[in-house]
Formats: C-alpha cells, structure tokens, sequence
C-alpha cells in the first residue's frame, strides 16, 4: 500500500520533466529543418500570381523557352534641362559595356523621350533563368556598370528590377520582424505581469513554438510542395507570438489563481487546463480553420498564406500546452515574485474597470447595441474612401531605385507604353497571330520573340503608359482576340490585372467557408445558433469597421496611393478567425456561469467581470504584434496590419466589452437557442460569483 502511494505522488513529478525531455527531442529534431526555411522561400511572381490566370501560364512557359525565364529590364538616362551630347556617348558607352560583359538576348537600341530630357534602353536576358539570387546578381550587376555622370540621373527600371528591389525587402524582413515582434511581446508581457521573470517564460515558449513552425513549414513545402513567400513566413511569426501570447495569458493567468486555492504547483496546473483548456482549444481551433479556408483561394499567395498561418497558430498552441504548463510547475510558485500567489491567500480587492463597463452596458441595453451599431456602421463608411488599387510603383514606402526609373518613364514618354505585354501563342499559328496582335486597337508594335516546342514568345508594346486604363483596355482586347486562339497574354500590367480580378473571385468564393466553418466550431462549442450567429455578426462588423478607418487614413495621413487587391480577403479572415477568439473567451465563461444555474443576464455581466482584464491584455499583445507589420517598408503589409491591429482593438474594447454583453443582456435566454439552455425553467438568480477565472494578472 505505502509503495502505491509513493508510485502514485512521484509520477505526477515526473510528467513535468518527461514533457521536457519530449520537447528537448522535438526542438533538436526541428533544427535542421527549420534552418532550411529561407532555401525555399521565393517571392518570384508565379508564387503570388493566380493559379489559373493567363500571366501566370506566361511565366511558367517562358521558363521552358530557350534560356529560359527572360530578366528584363529598363536603362532610364534622364537630364531635367534635357540631355546632352556627352550624355549621349556615356549611355551608349555603357550599354556596349553591358552587352560585352553580360548575356543580353539583342543589343538595346536606345529611345529618347520627344522632349530630349530621357533616353531609355529595353535590357533582356535570361541568363539568370529562375534562379531569383542569380536575377538578383543580374540586376546588380547592370546597376554597377549604369551610373551617371555630370549631373545626369541614372536608374534601372523593369520587371527585373523591380523583383530584385521586392526580394530584397522580403529577404530583409526576417530579421527585424522577428526582433521587433520579440520586443514589443515582452515590453507588454512585463508591463502586464509586473514580474522581473514571469515574462521570460511566455516568451520564451513562443520563441521554440516559432522554431518548431518554421521545421513544420518546411515539411510541408518538401512533402506537398507548400509555397513559402516572404509575406507568409512573416505572417506565420506574427501569430505564432500574437496567438501563442494569447493562449499564454489565459493559462497563466487561471494557473495564478488556481495557486491560491491548490497547494501543490502541479495539481493547480491541472485544474487550470481543465478549466480553460476547451477555450484555448476552441479558439485555437476557428483560427486554423479560417486559415485553411485559404486553401480555396487561386491566388498563390493567399493559399500559401493559408497552411503556413495554420501551422503557425497550431504550433502555438501545442507548445502552450505542453511546453509552458511543465515549465511553470518546474518553476514553482516563486517564478511570480514578487506578487507570489500563496496557498489559501486572497487576491487584493479592487474595483473592476470592466465589472463599471458591463454595469453600464447592463442599464440600457438596447441603447448601447444602438449607438454600437450606429459607430460601427459610420466607420465603415469610410471604406468609399479606399484609394484605388496599388501600383507596383506604390508598392513601396521608401522609392528605390526601379520605382524612382518607373516615375521618370511615366513623365518622359506620356504617349507610349515602356514595358513590353508578353504573348504566347501555339507555334503553329504564331504569324497569324502575330498580324492579329498588331491589329489591336491600342498597340503601337508586336515583335516574334523565342521559340520552343509548340510556344512562341511575343512582345507587344502598347501605346499607353503602364498601368493605366488606356493599357488595361488594350490589354482586354489583345486577350478577347487572342484567348479564343490558345494563346496567353501576361506581362507585369497583366499580372496587376489578373491579382485585381482573381481577389475579387476569392472573396466571393473563400468568405462564405470562412462564416461556415467558424460558424461550424462555435455551434458545437456554445451548443447554441443565436450565441455563435452573434458572435459572427459582431466580427464582420469589426471588419467593415477597420476597413473604413483604413480608408479615411491610407490616403491623407499615410499617403498611401493605393489599397492591396489582397487586403479586404485577408483582413476578413484574420479579423474573423482572431476576434471570435475573445468572443468565444466571453461566451464559453458565460454558459459555465448558467450551466451552473446563474440567470444569463448576471452570467454576461461575471464573465465580463472575470474575463474581461485577459481579454483586453490578450487583445492588446495581438493588435501591438500586428501593428509591428506598419514599420515595414512594403505598402501592402503596412495596410494589413493596420487594419488587422485597428480591427482587434475594436474588437476588444467596443464590441467583446459593450455590445456581445449587451445583446447577450437584452435576448437573456434566447442566445442560447435552440440548446437546452434556452428552455430552462425560470428560477431566481444567484448572486453574482465574483470569483476571477481568467482575470488578468494583478
């Protein structure tokens, strides 16, 4: 009997340090794997193109031509007084250095702007074939050898370059993202916590839970071919910090208070996942399926993004569960110090912010769902103030150097098009299409380029500039007489267009099984359609909401030019997936509280009480996590987490606080239905329980 008991109270002891020594495995055999991660991140046009768009068949067959994937680029010589004689000679003399030093497809042949201040050279050449470092290298190369001289600007300009400056960003991203995420986590888990050492651990745990992604993603390209970009891996490092604090905090933060009532670390612990396990479970759940919601998307981009942010919030969670929990027990009561949690204490009593909110909610219900409602709906208003859609030269909150060649082309030569519209037709019928191309209203010429198998390259140049809509309509029409004939019209307008059109399908496509599966995971968490219904309409009006602030904002105070094609899909599926997250915080705490016998109207008011200080603590860290992407120099992802960022603070401080318990107060047991709940006999209701389940850390 006495060796049972022993055997009994020492294997609890060793669970801690065998979940360790799990994690010690799993870490080092991770390593090797998520070290290879950046192998095969690409950011080539293909990888965020749509799957089925003409430009993305383009690119894929040029890749099969001779030399394969052509690199073009644009010399741009330009002189405001106008250029002169020696200027001339000086472009001539190193394009004819280029063309000896490096592998061109033809000799450029120089074209001057009709008021003399510009000369442009159309570079190509597919000597760096797919390679994006050997591109890169091409690029950098050619801006060695152009340079100006005497007061003359030179820049390279193009596709090409253009790509070069956007891996760059991508590739530089990595490291300032995550050290900015790492910073801004621990700033607000100190601030939060108010310990010298209880921060550490959190952070920590998301730090291994970040490595274990990158090891898992790195699978998943290797066994299903997964597209990686640099966009995605951010995205995926964001919410593996945002998501997993997040889980950190409620499990923390109920480990805190379990310690006053349990005496023995371990046993207090358990009591704590049993108690918000299911939550942390549940949330961690609709985020990954909004997520893989993704995978519906054709655009490249987006369905990468999908599989690599699941994996992310999925590593998060694992490694809050089972790496932070042994950790706190190893740890002991002490890893709290100096508001050390001891047995059979009582938490320092002080008003609640949130029990004055939800008393101030709970007096006129109806007139607080009104003026919500009335907020929300002005705010999103301002989505008619979005700027149109983004150019490639917007793209980027600093000018480089293809932006600044861009710009100088777009003044210079206002009446023709700069960068060639890429053709491929079948082989077979390549002359008559050619003819066909020419006669297309809008293009100023149309020259048969290389050949291979049954494709044949063309290059067509329209006479508007890039990017308008004079080159958009003769863009349509060289596609409405070519298509039909099996032929393929990309290029870097055509692919702006087709991100534009395809955007626009997988919102109509990918948003309807975003509602449905989140919808799916609340029903079966809350036993309940009114409860889970609410919840979704609350969230889709934070997204309405966050979009009309971006669009009174983008333009005037960031002067922004455009809006990402991508932003209103993406933004919807993480506002939707991350705030039903504190909806399902608030609801779950709210049908223990009746499940328990508490009227519905006194369980809104306790969990808003008992949950609200982690809410608002978990939306602050996620919101300060995606406001980092604003210090990034890509327009477009300063857009996303602005609006992502803008959207959960909504979410946590107006909708969670004022209008969910609002609803919930003014339905009473309706929210419940058609679950039991709803049918329940009514009893007087027991005092409200004032006991901090998941309060925030005091």
């Amino acid at each position: 009997m006495g060796a049972a008991t022993t055997t009994k109270r020492r294997r609890p002891r060793a669970v801690p340090w065998v979940l360790l020594g799990i994690w010690v495995a799993v870490i080092a055999l991770a390593g090797p794997f998520a070290g290879k991660l950046g192998d095969v991140q690409h950011d080539r046009a293909v990888d965020y193109l749509p799957a089925s768009a003409d430009s993305t068949q383009v690119a894929k067959i040029q890749e099969r031509l001779p030399g394969g994937e052509t690199t073009e680029l644009v010399l741009v010589y330009h002189r405001d007084g106008g250029l002169t004689a020696a200027d001339r000679k000086t472009a001539g003399a190193q394009v004819a250095d280029l063309d000896r030093k490096l592998k061109l497809v033809a000799t450029p042949t120089g074209v001057a702007s009709k008021d003399g201040t510009t000369l442009m050279y159309p570079v190509a050449s597919t000597a760096p074939g797919t390679d994006e470092e050997k591109r890169d290298a091409f690029v950098n190369d050619v801006r060695d050898v152009v340079k100006g001289k005497g007061g003359m600007d030179a820049d390279v300009g193009g596709s090409g370059a253009l790509a070069t400056d956007a891996s760059e960003v991508y590739q530089s991203l990595d490291g300032p993202l995550l050290y900015t995420t790492v910073a801004v986590v621990a700033i607000l888990l100190i601030l939060i916590y108010r310990s010298p050492f209880l921060w550490l651990v959190p952070l920590v745990v998301a730090g291994v839970a970040n490595f274990l992604s990158m090891g898992v993603a790195y699978g998943l390209n290797q066994a299903f071919g997964t597209s990686v970009s640099g966009q995605s891996s951010g995205i995926m490092t964001i919410l593996v910090f945002g998501a997993g604090t997040d889980y950190a905090l409620l499990i923390v933060s109920r480990y805190r208070e379990e310690l006053r009532r349990v005496e023995r670390p371990y046993d207090a612990m358990a009591v704590a996942l049993r108690g918000c396990g299911p939550a942390v479970l549940a949330s961690s759940g609709t985020v990954a399926a909004g997520l893989f919601c993704l995978l519906a998307a054709d655009l490249n981009s987006s369905r990468g993004m999908g599989p690599l942010g699941a994996v992310g919030v999925l590593s998060a969670l694992v490694a809050m569960l089972t790496l932070l929990p042994p950790l706190l027990v190893v740890l002991g009561r002490r890893v709290f110090w100096p508001i050390v949690p001891a047995f059979g204490s009582e938490p320092k009593k002080r008003r609640s912010l949130f029990a004055s909110m939800g008393s101030s909610a709970g007096r006129r219900p109806l007139v607080v769902i009104g003026a919500g409602a009335v907020l929300l709906g002005a705010l999103a208003l301002g989505v008619f103030n979005l700027p149109g859609n983004l150019k490639q030269e917007d793209s980027f909150t600093s000018k480089p150097d293809s932006i600044a060649a861009m710009e100088t082309l777009a003044t210079a030569y206002p009446e023709r098009g700069t960068q060639p519209i890429n053709v491929i037709v079948p082989t077979a019928e390549a002359d008559e299409l050619l003819g066909r191309a020419r006669s297309v209203p809008g293009v100023d010429s149309a020259e048969r380029g290389r050949t291979a198998e049954k494709w044949t390259e063309l290059s067509v140049v329209a006479k508007a500039p890039p990017q308008t809509s004079a080159e958009t309509a003769t863009l349509k029409a060289l596609r409405d007489e070519l298509d039909p004939r099996g032929a393929y019209v990309g290029g870097p307008s055509a692919e702006q267009l087709d991100l534009k059109d395809t955007n626009a399908r997988d919102r109509l496509v990918v948003v309807p099984i975003v509602l449905a599966a989140v919808l799916l995971v609340l029903v079966a968490l809350l036993r309940s359609l009114v409860a889970p219904l609410l919840l979704l309409l609350a969230v889709v009006a934070v997204w309405g909401a966050s979009l009309g602030i971006g669009g009174l904002v983008f333009e005037p105070l960031f002067g922004f030019e455009g809006t990402d094609p991508g932003l209103g899909l993406l933004s919807f599926v993480f506002l939707v997936a991350l705030g039903v997250d504190y909806g399902i915080f608030l609801m779950h705490r709210m049908r223990e509280e009746c499940l328990e016998g508490a009227d519905t109207g006194a369980a809104a008011l306790t969990a808003l009480r008992t949950t609200g200080g982690v809410i608002a603590s978990a939306g602050l860290v996620l919101a300060a996590t995606f406001a980092v992407l604003t210090n990034m120099p890509l327009v477009q992802l300063v857009e996303l987490g602005f609006v992502i960022a803008v959207g959960v603070l909504l979410d946590t401080f107006l909708v969670r606080t004022y209008l969910v318990t609002s609803a919930s107060l003014a339905l009473g047991d309706k929210v419940w239905w058609p679950g039991p709940l709803s049918r329940r006999p009514r009893t007087p209701a027991p005092p409200a329980r004032d006991e901090p389940e998941l309060a925030a850390v005091r």
